[in-house]
């Protein structure tokens, strides 16, 4: 048995009620588990300090010298504070215990030379280290000590006397009697990346006897780390795309071509024509297509997948577009209706609101292949629902969907359709290569004609009285107005309150004016009428929650205003600023702050007022928030769980680990050579599923 799969509890120090401890707060369980839980920060122990040089500003240091004598202060019943008088010949601090006191009193000998560590703060004039870490001099050698680790613990940990220091000892156990571990990257990678050896990295990691070896140590263990993830998808995309045929698309008929010709609305720009060819390239090759579509909001992403769909029609297949609302998917149906308009090809819709007859007619048109285009939400997927051919699927903001739903969208073809995947929230190269490392990813990065960019300003909450001017003119002149309250989940019941109470003042202002109210705790039916009423046009103003973050069209809208914006991420607020703008008039978006901001929230907002690239947004998210848990992330074989790299700021760290294990892919697409046994061994251990997730896209 590998020593790293040892249960945890046979190491030494550990026991049932750590072994339990540890499992429940940090999902330790094994050696390996304990070795792979990386220290958060290190702090130099080669230095030792007077105390005469100490001030409470400092950091963790560490002052050698001996207890003159202890003095105990009663804290109320059964409670006491323990002081021990603590000298190096240059001052006198104070060593203080709350807890433990007792245990330092017949521990700590007076005259006996202690090593003290810990943070200095002043106290009644004086140096006090709380709860300090105390060695015998004896039996330190200064020169070894190098950088102590700091590992991060839980309250409950803590309480059970199991803080960082205790995880360190722990570590250390197992880092001593531990033998020798086997090298997971095969020599020629290490030698071409000049990468330190594996069982010297995590001997360093927790251990290091300086900053240098430190750097060494870990990006040794991140390359490994985001090599494995990369090989994973790059292997699982080169086995789809030997095993699963396509569809062959062969012609652009005339479905397609009356369309272009007679009932495009406007000129398509350039990136979107490009991305069209891609697509058609791929339908026509003869391999299945698996395709990521980018493209900011209202870049033209819809149009682009509509006619890739006729495509498929005129090649006798069937299509189907998966939007993750039934709001969502109506406007679908609306805007491929009017794209439509005029030509013989039967649209339908399928949501939880299709019912009875209405619901047989969709179904029975499907299996008899009269409906050429359906348009639906997850019911698309249930059981009932079988197709005569479908051919070409479109997925709509698919970190929505879950894998397991989008893969019954297989059952209900012969091979497996092509499938189109869009998102209009930008998603980082780094992050991209990772997420949807197995899908081919195409661009719209250019919005079409006649679009004005939004301008986005930044308003203090004490400015109310002018911005309300500021609504009233736009909507004098035509316009209408989103009010966007925030609602994070931790705090819904406030965060309702503070909507139902913000309505209320907002009704107030605006006597002359007709207000709705969408949130996330309405009834579908109420949220679906109070949203048709502001489509059309008999509300100005809606007042809302981020439930309309996705998808809602209306080109008259021209002011977003966001209250509380310092609460919300910046994708989150590109993506609440891309519901105005849809129209020819100039839009607007207003952040609303409090006075008071952190300096991260000040960044936030001013990225927000400088661009509307979605791109750039999405990087300088990535980059201040860190990847966080992403949605969608069990996308592939092995589960996104990275422990030491960072794909915010490690992006050259993936774009190297991508490019070996693209290198590796291509040398042996079957995996079959002995050269790279070692990968293939080692991928098998780290898969958490056999399930081939990259096939569902």
């Amino acid at each position: 048995m590998n020593i790293l799969d040892q249960d945890i509890k046979f190491l030494p120090g550990v026991g049932p009620n750590r072994k339990k401890m540890l499992s429940n707060e940090l999902g330790i369980e094994t050696y390996g588990d304990l070795l792979e839980y990386y220290p958060y920060k290190y702090v130099d122990r080669s230095k030792v300090y007077t105390i005469h040089e100490l001030t409470g500003e400092m950091p963790y240091v560490q002052v050698v010298g001996h207890i003159l004598s202890f003095e105990t202060f009663a804290m109320g019943p059964r409670k006491e504070r323990v002081v021990a008088h603590f000298t190096d010949g240059t001052a006198i601090c104070d060593l203080t215990w709350f807890n433990g006191g007792k245990y330092a009193k017949q521990t700590y000998r007076i005259g006996t030379e202690y090593v003290v560590f810990g943070k200095p703060t002043v106290f009644n004039n004086r140096i006090n280290f709380t709860h300090p870490d105390l060695d015998d001099a004896s039996k330190i050698d200064f020169s070894s000590m190098g950088l102590q680790p700091y590992y991060n613990t839980t309250e409950k940990m803590k309480k059970s006397s199991l803080n960082s220091r205790a995880v360190e000892r722990l570590t250390k156990t197992l880092v001593e009697k531990m033998p020798p571990l086997p090298e997971t990257l095969p020599d020629f990678i290490i030698a071409s990346r000049h990468l330190m050896g594996r069982d010297e990295a995590f001997r360093i990691v927790h251990y290091p006897q300086n900053a240098k070896d430190l750097e060494r140590a870990r990006v040794r263990l991140k390359f490994e780390e985001l090599f494995y993830v990369q090989l994973n998808i790059l292997r699982y995309a080169s086995d789809h795309r030997r095993k699963y045929r396509g569809y062959v698309f062969s012609q652009v008929g005339e479905v397609f071509n009356t369309f272009y010709h007679d009932h495009l609305p406007f000129p398509l720009t350039g990136a979107q024509k490009r991305v069209i060819r891609e697509i058609r390239v791929d339908v026509g090759s003869g391999r299945q297509m698996n395709r990521l579509l980018q493209g900011d909001v209202g870049s033209g992403k819809t149009l682009v997948a509509l006619m890739s769909m006729l495509i498929a029609i005129d090649n006798g297949y069937q299509t189907c577009i998966m939007a993750p609302t039934e709001i969502l998917a109506e406007q679908h149906l609306q805007t491929i209706m009017q794209f439509l308009d005029g030509m013989d090809l039967r649209v339908a819709l399928l949501t939880g609101i299709v019912k009875g007859k209405r619901r047989e007619e969709v179904l029975e048109g499907l299996l008899d292949g009269t409906i050429h285009i359906l348009v639906g939400t997850h019911a698309v997927i249930e059981d009932t629902v079988q197709f005569a051919r479908l051919g070409f699927v479109v997925v709509d903001e698919q970190h929505r969907f879950g894998v397991a739903q989008r893969a019954k969208l297989w059952s209900k073809s012969e091979n497996p359709p092509h499938v189109l995947v869009m998102t209009a929230t930008p998603i980082p190269r780094t992050l991209a290569m990772t997420l949807y490392g197995d899908l081919d990813v195409s661009v719209i990065d250019e919005l079409p004609p006649g679009r004005k960019p939004v301008r986005t300003t930044h308003v203090f909450d004490t400015r109310m009285t002018s911005l309300y001017d500021g609504i009233r003119q736009q909507i004098r002149e035509g316009r209408q107005v989103y009010i966007v309250f925030p609602l994070i989940e931790e705090s819904e019941k406030s965060d309702l309150k503070n909507l139902e109470e913000g309505f209320e003042v907002l009704r107030q202002a605006f006597p002359e004016f007709r207000l709705s109210k969408v949130h996330g705790k309405m009834k579908p039916k109420d949220k679906e009428e109070e949203m048709q009423r502001f489509v059309s046009g008999e509300t100005q103003i809606l007042v809302a929650t981020t439930v309309i973050e996705v998808g809602v069209n209306v080109p008259n809208a021209s002011v977003m205003v966001i209250l509380d914006a310092q609460r919300f991420g910046l994708s989150q607020l590109h993506q609440l600023r891309g519901r105005v703008g849809r129209g020819a008039d100039q839009s607007f978006c207003v952040l609303v702050t409090p006075l008071k901001l952190s300096e991260e929230t000040r960044k936030r907002i001013d990225i927000m007022c400088d661009t509307n690239d979605g791109f750039r947004i999405a990087e300088a998210d990535l980059k201040l928030r860190g990847p966080g848990d992403l949605e969608g992330t069990q996308q592939s074989g092995m589960a996104f769980d990275l422990k030491i790299a960072d794909i915010a700021r490690d992006g050259q760290l993936v774009q190297m680990a991508r490019d070996e294990a693209q290198k590796i892919i291509d040398d042996d697409p079957e995996c079959q050579s002995p050269k790279y046994a070692i990968l293939w061994y080692r991928l098998r251990q780290l898969r958490k599923t056999n399930i081939n997730w990259a096939a569902i896209s």
